[in-house]
């Protein structure tokens, strides 16, 4: 069983009390729902940074509040930035990186943060500023020596606390020359993203360049995105080797955010496996959002999609249709969702180019693998993903790996077999505290069981 790190919970965590729950099977309910879905946390986390760094005031509607979110907020609030919250809305007074001087902070397991917040601190033009910038124990445990090297390239002033390449660090002011520098994104695009965000606050213009690839260049986009509605124009080539950021500064702005493909996914997936319509009333069918490509999947497991101006309906079919091998890497976040779906289909589904995955919130390969075999499914597992085999699931006890995408994924199997319990069910909260409540909402029965 994987050990928790209940110390990354926040007090936007819903489940905090709850040691594991069991999903009821929808049985013979007609599954017909619309759903309104939270915020992108893509979008939130890369936002709030933005909003801090900016000159000015910004406004953000529709954020994100989860456990991610959350430890933002808190260290961008100890970092000197005020910020007030009413509902799903944060307005953000920027620093324009000229950031508090704070010992320490702590980031929880928020992986954006982790490779957002570095390269703006280092960009802080007083030498005299220090922090010790902490995370959990998991995230302690993913790599972030990619993103260190590079933002000390650009002269950047980062030590590791502790064993080389990972958390904890020691970030000291003093800015960011600026120039040329490589980077690999083989690992995580994070690593980009945290490299460009920062780049406009250095003293001369920046070109960065991927000496490999980038895993899912859709979130990059996002980025780029963003920091041109932030008032920063950043140049790039076709094949996303090579990028030109100007010295620039960030201007505040209101931004109404989109709400998170990833989480709708889940939603899409229970209309998939429960023969139900479900439509999410308030996405972008235009979005750029990586895991929108999982509707092309939905539809080959032969989903009937009919989008609308801004919603989306999947409708799912008698009998879920298997039989291929699929590459899950521009949308890795949905490799989870689509394993868990797989033991419904026709035919056996293999899902190929995801190993970055095994260095995500848990080697999610390994553990989906584990907990589908515990549920007697046959699983092959290779070193880049895996296949999953058609079957009847068994009812058992899951452990969620700490992994807020392993236990969204397995809860879904508990809308079709009775008796399926998730152990440690709190850690949705990373990125969806309402997961359950929303499941319950679409007439899900659910029984929690207090610590």
């Amino acid at each position: 069983m994987a050990h928790l790190d209940l110390k990354a919970r926040s007090p936007w965590s819903e489940l905090k009390d709850i040691k594991s729950l069991e999903i009821k099977p929808l049985g013979s309910k007609t599954l017909r729902k619309d759903i309104n879905i939270p915020g992108s946390k893509s979008f939130t986390n890369r936002a709030l940074i933005l909003g801090a760094v900016a000159n000015g005031t910004t406004q953000l509607s529709g954020i994100l509040k989860s456990d991610d979110s959350y430890w933002c907020i808190k260290a961008l609030n100890e970092l000197g930035v005020k910020t007030n919250i009413v509902d799903e809305s944060i307005s953000i007074e920027g620093c324009g990186g000229n950031w508090v001087d704070h010992l320490s902070l702590y980031i929880g397991a928020a992986g954006t943060i982790g490779r957002f917040l570095p390269g703006v601190l280092a960009a802080d033009p007083s030498s005299e500023n220090r922090w010790n910038v902490e995370a959990s124990e998991r995230m302690s445990q993913r790599p972030i020596k990619p993103l260190i090297e590079a933002v000390n390239t650009l002269g950047g002033r980062i030590e590791y606390k502790g064993k080389k390449g990972y958390f904890p660090l020691e970030i000291r002011g003093g800015g960011l020359s600026g120039g040329e520098v490589s980077i690999s994104g083989k690992t995580s695009s994070q690593f980009i993203s945290g490299l460009l965000l920062a780049s406009p606050l250095a003293k001369q213009d920046v070109k960065i360049t991927v000496m490999d690839e980038i895993v899912q260049q859709e979130y990059v986009k996002i980025t780029i995105d963003l920091m041109e509605k932030f008032g920063v124009n950043v140049s790039y080539s076709e094949d996303f080797k090579e990028f030109e950021i100007p010295r620039d500064s960030y201007k505040g702005r209101d931004i109404q955010l989109e709400a998170d493909v990833s989480t709708a996914c889940y939603f899409f997936a229970l209309a998939a496996i429960n023969k139900g319509s479900i439509k999410v009333t308030n996405v972008n069918p235009e979005t750029n959002q990586p895991d929108s490509k999982m509707l092309d999947v939905f539809e080959r497991l032969g989903c009937e999609i009919t989008k609308g101006e801004n919603w989306i309906e999947v409708k799912g079919p008698e009998v879920l249709i298997g039989g291929f091998q699929i590459s899950m890497k521009e949308m890795s976040d949905q490799a989870l969702t689509l394993a868990a779906i797989a033991p419904f289909a026709n035919g056996p589904i293999t899902i190929r180019e995801v190993e970055h995955i095994r260095t995500h919130e848990s080697d999610r390969i390994s553990a989906i693998c584990t907990e589908l075999k515990k549920m007697g499914i046959k699983v092959d597992e290779y070193k880049d993903g895996l296949t999953v085999y058609p079957g009847e699931p068994k009812s058992a006890l899951v452990e969620t790996h700490d992994d807020h995408r392993v236990a969204m994924s397995l809860s879904l199997i508990g809308t079709r077999v009775p008796g399926i319990k998730v152990n440690n069910p709190s850690t949705v909260s990373k990125t969806c505290p309402k997961y359950y409540s929303l499941l319950e909402n679409m007439g899900v029965g659910i029984t929690y069981h207090k610590v």
